[in-house]
């Protein structure tokens, strides 16, 4: 909570008047900084617009690797043949891997 220096103090015996139920309605009425909202939930209930995609079907045509490719064993990124650092055991490791 933040604390106004430049106000003016309350002496002790201002302190002392007010009583435990204004104490505590006081307590009670501040808010917390704490939200019990489920992430989930919330996000379960958000929709974006345009964003049921549940009927497309996506058409993709994939290609066989080509002879100037490999594919990183550490990455499993295909990466032109130009990018091998290291070969070891029959695997090959790409300059980003190994650097």
């Amino acid at each position: 909570m933040a604390t106004d220096y430049d106000a003016p103090r309350k002496a002790d015996e201002d302190a002392s008047e007010e009583s435990i139920e204004e104490l505590k309605t006081r307590r009670t009425n501040t808010q917390s900084a704490v939200v019990d909202e489920d992430e989930a939930e919330a996000a379960d209930s958000f929709e974006l617009p345009g964003a049921d995609l549940s009927g497309e079907e996506l058409m993709i045509r994939v290609l066989p690797a080509q002879s100037d490719e490999f594919t990183c064993a550490s990455c499993f990124l295909v990466r032109h043949r130009s990018q091998i650092a290291k070969e070891k055991d029959g695997l090959y490791y790409c300059v980003e891997c190994e650097g």
